[in-house]
């Protein structure tokens, strides 16, 4: 098998299977507004609890954690863990009403100035059953390594849209806020330049467009 470079492995887009599209679309419009990097399509794949992956997106002080969440939970989510301070700043975890769980968090432990709303980066946590083995085949396919601890594997991402994050299907789900039993589809499709491929745990990779 030809891999990808390591130049070409980065994510552009992240891609929902919703059963309502226009519903999803108008959700994320009203919380987020991450444009061409969050698709939606159509999708009925059957699918139950924990779907193995979050989204998280990280922000610059915890005005803007509350404000994200709050949007959110306006258009419809629901709480999973509310906004709190830890030892790592600042964090809140929701379900939009399409399953997909999001986390929003930042590092700061206090506000340093306005709340601008901005998101500084929009990440994709992949949740695997053997973390080694997922590991490697990541770095088969031409992903980095930037740091690793644990169960925990950040990717480089130069030029990419989307960062990458590998993390054992336990600690995901219970950073989560979900128990990690889940059946059926992920009803997640990841576009790259290093797709198309699935992965050892069945998240499928397309062609970024």
């Amino acid at each position: 098998m030809t891999t990808a470079t390591a130049t070409a492995a980065s994510i552009e887009s992240v891609t929902l299977e919703v059963a309502d599209v226009a519903a999803a679309e108008a959700f994320y419009a009203a919380a987020f507004g991450l444009g061409p990097r969050l698709r939606v399509r159509a999708g009925q794949a059957s699918t139950s609890g924990f779907r193995g992956f979050t989204l998280s997106l990280v922000v610059s002080q915890p005005a803007t954690v509350k404000r994200l969440i709050g949007r959110a939970v306006d258009a419809g989510a629901t709480v999973l863990k509310p906004v709190a301070k830890s030892l790592w700043g600042w964090g809140g975890t929701v379900q939009a009403p399409d399953g997909t769980v999001w986390k929003v968090a930042t590092s700061a432990k206090k506000d340093t100035g306005p709340d601008t709303g901005e998101i500084d980066q929009f990440v994709i946590l992949l949740g695997v059953a053997d973390f080694a083995a997922s590991k490697r085949f990541y770095t088969d396919h031409g992903f980095v390594v930037s740091r690793s601890f644990g169960k925990y594997a950040e990717f480089e991402s130069p030029s990419s849209a989307v960062k990458f994050v590998l993390y054992g299907i336990r600690g995901l789900a219970k950073d989560a806020g979900l128990p990690a039993g889940g059946t059926g589809s992920h009803r997640l499709a990841i576009g790259s330049a290093a797709g198309p491929f699935t992965d050892l745990d069945g998240f499928t990779w397309e062609a970024a467009a």
